[in-house]
Formats: C-alpha cells, sequence, structure tokens
C-alpha cells in the first residue's frame, strides 16, 4: 500500500515563482571582472567616438548604437536599434548584434587576425553602475564580434548623467541621454542609421 500527498497551493506558487525568477535572469552575461580580464582594447580617444556616435544616431533610451572602427580608430559604419525585447539574455543581444553587422559592413573571417573592431554604445535609465542588462550586452558583443570575424571592443552606457566605458573608468558629463545636439540643431526622435565614409566627417566635427 502507498499513500501520497497532493502538493498544496502555497507549495505549487512557490515553486512557479521560483521557475518564472529563473526564467526572468539572464542566463548568457559577462561580469565586470570577466570583462577586464578578456582584453578588451582601449579606445584612445572615447570622447570622439562617443560625441561622434551621439551625434549621428541622436539615441535615446533602450537604444543600442553598433560601430565599427578601422586600425586608425575611425568609423568604418554603425548602425542603431531600439531594444524591444522584455527579457534580458546575452543570446538574444548577439542575435540584434550580428544582424546590424551583417548589414552594414562585410565579416572579416578570412583574416588571420581581426583587423576591425567593434564598440558597442547602450543608452538606458538610471546611473552608469553595472547592471545585468550591461553583462548581457557585453556578452553579447564579444560573441556577435567572434561570428563576424571583428575585434570585440569598448562597451559604453550612456544615461543622462552621461557617458561611461565600462571596466575603465573613463567616461563624461556630455554627451548624455537627453542632451542637445549642436551641430544638428538638438535633439529629435531618433530613427535607425547607418553610416560609413562620411561618417568619420561628423565625428570629427562633433568633437571639435
Amino acid at each position: 500500500m502507498t499513500f501520497g500527498f497532493a502538493p498544496s497551493s502555497a507549495a505549487s506558487m512557490s515553486a512557479s515563482l521560483m521557475r518564472a525568477a529563473a526564467t526572468d535572469r539572464p542566463t548568457r552575461l559577462l561580469e565586470p571582472a570577466e570583462w577586464a580580464a578578456a582584453g578588451i582594447p582601449l579606445l584612445r580617444s572615447p570622447r570622439d567616438v562617443v560625441s561622434g556616435l551621439h551625434a549621428r544616431h541622436r539615441p535615446i533610451p533602450r537604444t543600442a548604437v553598433v560601430a565599427v572602427l578601422d586600425p586608425e580608430e575611425r568609423l568604418s559604419a554603425s548602425a542603431s536599434f531600439t531594444r524591444r525585447e522584455s527579457g534580458t539574455d546575452g543570446w538574444t543581444f548577439r542575435n540584434s548584434l550580428l544582424a546590424q553587422l551583417r548589414r552594414i559592413i562585410p565579416h572579416d573571417l578570412r583574416r588571420r587576425t581581426p583587423v576591425r573592431t567593434a564598440v558597442l554604445l547602450y543608452c538606458r535609465d538610471g546611473d552608469t553602475r553595472w547592471t545585468e542588462e550591461d553583462g548581457a550586452w557585453m556578452w553579447g558583443l564579444r560573441d556577435a564580434c567572434t561570428l563576424h570575424g571583428l575585434r570585440c571592443g569598448a562597451y559604453i552606457t550612456m544615461t543622462r548623467d552621461g557617458w561611461q566605458v565600462l571596466g575603465e573608468g573613463r567616461g563624461g558629463r556630455r554627451p548624455s541621454v537627453g542632451s542637445v545636439t549642436d551641430m544638428l540643431g538638438g535633439e529629435g526622435e531618433p530613427t535607425p542609421r547607418t553610416g560609413g565614409a562620411a561618417t568619420e566627417t561628423l565625428r570629427r566635427a562633433a568633437a571639435r
């Protein structure tokens, strides 16, 4: 003879909450220490890069700007898109970044050593401290670069308080989310944009 007990409603609810919490937590991310240990190349002039991308794409919160730099740190191409996913996972972010890279620039998979570098500028609410969302973007950027034959470059966050290159401690108050872009006559509704050689002219103008 065997005896069984039906699970109580409280126990069932607790299990459901635990499963939901596990689903909501990002499963692919990089901690700050892992990012620092990855040997990400330093930007020689991060303010110039950030100013140029801000001037061209005019990002608002939840906007990601991926850019490809040549060995002289000139901008080869860039694209911006709005994050629409409700969850936070590096796999999803990787796919979004890879789709943009494939659209704006040929891959370098035939090269033995990558010569071009991809950087990511992500605009969000909150302060400049690392979040799990940042960790998921870091994972996504690193994996997308590997699959497209690029070097994984800096991950930069921008908030209303300014911008910061995560893992380097370098940043500034301007430009920031919501700040006016002088050369474009002010902020407006952002639209997805891509840029090639002409972006370098904008970058230099924005840096002055």
